[in-house]
């Protein structure tokens, strides 16, 4: 299946329509019209302050609508879409006492409510997700004892257990180094890849440019959307952004960085010749 845009004839699986949506009666995302499709494989970029998680919460139901309406098309009467959902790292409470298996099976809690009386099916399928994200000798560890890329796995975990139809990731290579980046990077392509659509935020341009097929970019209203050779430009990434970017593009690749960065690397690097 495509992780491209789909025409406009085929049924969205999420409809965010004319959506004005925010907290406490403060709105953060201004008036936004978009459609994630099945089978997308999609990643927001913004500035912080954008709206970026505000996008995944109004999906998830945890933001306040002002105007416009959040619609799951491809759902039937009486039915829900399937949503897993990985929040950022930094809001958790690492130091809550609760292992790692107890962790991921807490994703069926909402729905069947044996937690932590599990049945031994689930238990099976935990175990089977933990070995297939690489930690299946974690499983009896609290959650605090884990590196930032096994913690990263555990909620991917306990996201998957629902088996979702839809992922969402807030930040998901936040903090994480570039071998753990590529590699939450490469996984959710593979899921992906098995029909799982995915969205997720990041401020990672680059390993955007290099992994997402599809790109939003969110400055409290969608800016543009499209594939990165498509949306990477200086003009769309400065209104994104509002400061000046620098793009290059060298074959299939291109790297992104603002203006400033760009300088400071560059006094940086005239200063270690000069050492």
């Amino acid at each position: 299946m495509s992780r491209r845009a789909m025409s406009s004839s085929e049924q969205p699986l999420v409809e965010l329509d004319d959506l004005a949506c925010g907290y406490d009666g403060n709105p953060v995302l201004e008036r936004i019209s978009l459609n994630l499709y099945p089978g997308q494989f999609a990643g927001i970029v913004g500035p912080s302050g954008s709206g970026k998680t505000t996008v995944l919460r109004a999906m998830l139901g945890m933001a306040e609508v002002f105007h416009g309406a959040v619609r799951f098309p491809s759902a039937g009467p009486g039915q829900r879409l399937r949503i897993g959902y990985v929040p950022q790292l930094e809001t958790i409470d690492w130091s809550f006492p609760v292992t790692v298996e107890q962790v991921v099976l807490m994703g069926l809690a909402a729905e069947s409510g044996l937690f932590p009386w599990a049945r031994k099916s689930d238990r099976r399928k935990m175990h089977d997700l933990l070995e297939r994200l690489g930690i299946g000798d974690c499983a009896r560890r609290h959650i605090r004892e884990l590196s930032g890329g096994q913690q990263q796995r555990v909620f991917l975990a306990r996201a998957l257990i629902r088996a979702p139809e839809l992922l969402l990731l807030d930040e998901p290579t936040s903090g994480a180094d570039i071998k753990t980046r590529h590699e939450v990077l490469h996984l959710l392509s593979e899921l992906n890849r098995e029909g799982i659509s995915v969205l997720l935020t990041t401020h990672d341009l680059n390993s955007v440019a290099a992994h997402l097929p599809w790109v939003i970019c969110l400055n409290k209203r969608v800016v543009a959307q499209g594939t990165p050779d498509d949306v990477f430009t200086p003009e769309i990434l400065g209104r994104t952004y509002g400061a000046e970017m620098i793009v290059v593009r060298q074959g299939n690749l291109i790297l992104v960085s603002d203006r400033l960065a760009a300088t400071r690397s560059a006094e940086a690097d005239a200063l270690e010749a000069g050492a």
